[in-house]
């Protein structure tokens, strides 16, 4: 009677875990799709829009840090 108990207990845990596994597949190829897709062009334009900005930035604070080296002390 005990073996019956333990066939149907491995009974149940194997079609839930088939069922885990085949989850799992499922959002592995869905991390997979969503990493080869491309960038959105409105991202791309931000981040184009971020790095040149941020040139700037540092070019103006350069400007800055040289004007304030010549001040009179």
């Amino acid at each position: 009677m005990l073996a019956n108990t333990a066939m149907t207990t491995e009974g149940q845990d194997s079609p839930l875990n088939a069922a885990l596994d085949r989850i799992e597949q499922a959002v592995a190829r869905l991390e997979a799709a969503v990493a080869a897709a491309p960038v959105p062009a409105e991202v791309a334009e931000l981040r184009s829009r971020h790095r040149k900005l941020k040139e700037r930035v540092s070019q103006e604070i350069q400007q800055l840090d040289l004007l304030l080296a010549n001040l009179p002390q």
